[in-house]
């Protein structure tokens, strides 16, 4: 590769992260700007903003309920689709070709008409969950299937299964031993990657959040709509928050991943 081709990729390269960063990084001095109206730049600066979000018990619930909902419904996914992926790729690889079309259905119902359905099954009956976290952990389980199955599937391709099995087998381990002391730990990176792409999916979900609990059981998304018609440096200050909330949880995450290797 020439040097000019090098320059041309990195200035592309360079382009797109300037045109993915420049909204972040209004919204972040727009959190901290202390009047921005008609000028061009920032007329003072001030942590106003940010300590007042930070100081509101309102938005600390709702941070405390969208990250217990998200990582509830994550582990409970891991937990209960692991085993079951484990049983496909190993015993029924020919299930493959199902599996991928039937995780795909979550997105084929657009999330209001899930809803309206979800309202009518669960307002009554034996199982009245609307308006119950619980409600929007089974709603959190199904949107994360597609990022769990496809991460942790494409994780098990990788490190052949069938054959790692086969060789701790004929080392005498059982079916259960191998599965748990040999092919668990080496899903450990797909699970990090399913679980983080599910999570930064999920804290921003909003339409299920709003429309099965809304204000009931107040989540960060649904707070956020709810601040709309305050002040713009507040709202600003909340979206900032939630955004390196977010990526301190990833961080925190590929630490904990990189010291286990």
């Amino acid at each position: 590769m020439s040097r000019i081709e090098i320059l041309y990729h990195r200035s592309v390269v360079t382009v797109l992260l300037v045109i993915l960063l420049l909204p972040l990084a209004a919204t972040l001095v727009y959190a901290f700007s202390s009047q921005w109206g008609s000028t061009i730049l920032p007329e003072g600066f001030t942590v106003k903003w940010m300590v007042q979000l930070w100081q509101d018990p309102r938005f600390l619930i709702a941070l405390g309920h969208s990250l217990l909902i998200c990582f509830g419904a994550l582990a409970l996914a891991v937990m209960l689709v692991l085993p079951l992926m484990f049983v496909i790729a190993y015993y029924f690889p020919q299930l493959d070709n199902v599996m991928n079309i039937l995780i795909l259905l979550p997105f084929a119902v657009p999330p209001v008409v899930s809803s309206v359905g979800l309202l009518q099954l669960y307002s009554d009956g034996p199982l009245a969950l609307t308006g119950t976290p619980w409600i929007l952990v089974g709603c959190y389980f199904t949107i994360a299937l597609p990022f769990i199955y496809r991460a942790i599937t494409n994780n098990m391709q990788a490190i052949h299964l069938r054959d790692l099995m086969d060789a701790a087998q004929l080392l005498g381990a059982s079916t259960t031993r191998a599965a748990l002391l040999v092919v668990l730990p080496n899903l450990r990176k797909g699970c990090m990657i399913a679980v983080l792409l599910s999570f930064s999916f999920l804290i921003g979900e909003f339409v299920f959040a709003n429309l099965l609990v809304g204000n009931r059981f107040e989540t960060l998304q649904v707070y956020l709509y709810n601040s709309r018609n305050g002040s713009g440096h507040f709202t600003s200050a909340l979206v900032i928050s939630y955004f390196f909330v977010v990526l301190l949880l990833t961080l925190v995450a590929n630490t904990v991943n990189k010291d286990k290797e």
